[in-house]
């Protein structure tokens, strides 16, 4: 018998609220299994991944919203591409002020096609104003590009190392590269790097 699975999410562990009343609405749309997480549209997310798993022939995969879903259009797509092959249906409960999304029916396909096309557009038209802003702030002499992430994180990353985690494991923890792990590290000491990962 096909299920209604839901997922909820907030950013962050503080926003307790916001899942109970996603898992609340989800209920009360008829989910009998709800997968829910508090974890950053960027981080890892384990139980979206779970439910995608979970989801069968028939099913529908329901969200409140689609920001709980998905961190782009282009996630979105993929997310949708991916029900689509094990013939799952994606439900979204709130639209900003239009129906419910539901891509099971004619309609929700359409509206999906059209969500995707104004995103793309959105973000071609983005990156051209930022394109043309940089442009201009190099003109002007006043671009200095963007602070390489590790750089940001370089305190992070020596009191990590020494409260003894190693490299690749702090790589994995910010979300950086192993080499920029090192290349912070070895500036702090003024050396070579002297342990393998």
């Amino acid at each position: 018998m096909p299920l209604l699975v839901g997922y909820a999410r907030t950013s962050s562990l503080g926003q307790v609220a916001g899942l109970e009343g996603q898992e609340r609405e989800l209920q009360a749309a008829g989910c009998q299994k709800v997968f829910r997480e508090q974890v950053s549209s960027v981080a890892k997310r384990d139980q979206l991944d779970a439910a995608l798993d979970y989801v069968r022939e028939g099913d529908s995969l329901v969200v409140t919203k689609l920001d709980r879903l998905a961190r782009s259009i282009g996630d979105l797509l993929n997310i949708v591409a991916l029900l689509e092959t094990k013939k799952v249906s994606l439900r979204v409960l709130s639209m900003s002020g239009s129906q419910p999304l539901d891509t099971g029916t004619a309609t929700g396909r359409l509206m999906l096609a059209v969500i995707g096309a104004v995103g793309q557009a959105e973000r071609e038209t983005m990156l051209e104003r930022q394109r043309e802003g940089i442009a201009k702030a190099q003109r002007e002499g006043k671009y200095k590009g963007r602070a390489p992430t590790a750089r940001r994180q370089a305190a992070t990353i020596i009191r990590l190392k020494r409260d003894g985690v190693s490299p690749t494991e702090i790589a994995g923890r910010l979300g950086i590269g192993r080499a920029s792990v090192y290349r912070v590290l070895s500036a702090e000491t003024g050396g070579d790097r002297q342990e393998a990962a």
